[in-house]
């Protein structure tokens, strides 16, 4: 990512005006369906309802380098979400990326989606190994018209229901959109903005 300050109000410049260049896959990200798909929406034309609601986080026991299964769920897991956001640990730093990532197995994106499930959610980079060309992961999704949300920052997040906000921005036809991802304990009320006390010059 890199920006470009085009004017600077510490420069005499009446205001600050910058640009942007980076990679609409940076860090915690919504994939529009035409990442993975021909002839399909970005994800400009989501619904938002997708990236916004009651979601699960869940911990999965799954190595580095492998796909979650269905059998590496907590035992006892109880399925009551329709955004179910994957925490598998092996993605700790994401300024320093590691290749040997986890990913989801599509065989359990497939029974999430018979289940209900709309959205899915991880804490690494893909929902596919970062070899994988064929992308089946992505590809199960794309059948079940189901929604992806990648690079999530899940270290500190204890399993459980929360209220998930994380809206994409209105890119129309691009392949996917930063997100600013916030998870808030169900029936919690929303945090107040720090009031800055303003100092009255004297005249």
């Amino acid at each position: 990512m890199s920006r470009e300050v085009l004017l600077d109000v510490e420069k005499g410049d009446n205001i600050t005006l910058s640009t942007l260049r980076a990679t609409v896959h940076l860090g915690a990200h919504a994939d529009g369906p035409n990442h993975y798909g021909t002839a399909s929406p970005g994800i400009g034309e989501r619904h938002l309802g997708l990236y916004l609601g009651p979601c699960q986080v869940v911990s999965v026991a799954v190595g580095r380098g492998q796909r979650a299964t269905a059998a590496m769920l907590p035992r006892g897991f109880d399925l009551s979400e329709k955004r179910i956001l994957f925490k598998t640990g092996t993605f700790p730093d994401p300024e320093n990326f590691n290749n040997d990532f986890a990913a989801l197995d599509p065989a359990l994106i497939e029974m999430l989606a018979k289940r209900g499930v709309a959205t899915v959610g991880i804490d690494t980079p893909s929902v596919d190994l970062i070899d994988s060309k064929d992308l089946p992961s992505h590809k199960m999704v794309l059948a079940h018209d189901m929604a992806i949300l990648e690079g999530l920052v899940l270290k500190d997040v204890p399993d459980g229901r929360y209220e998930l906000i994380a809206l994409p921005l209105k890119l129309m036809g691009f392949d996917a959109s930063p997100v600013r991802a916030v998870l808030r304990t169900i029936d919690q009320p929303p945090p107040e903005a720090p009031r800055k006390k303003v100092s009255r010059s004297s005249r």
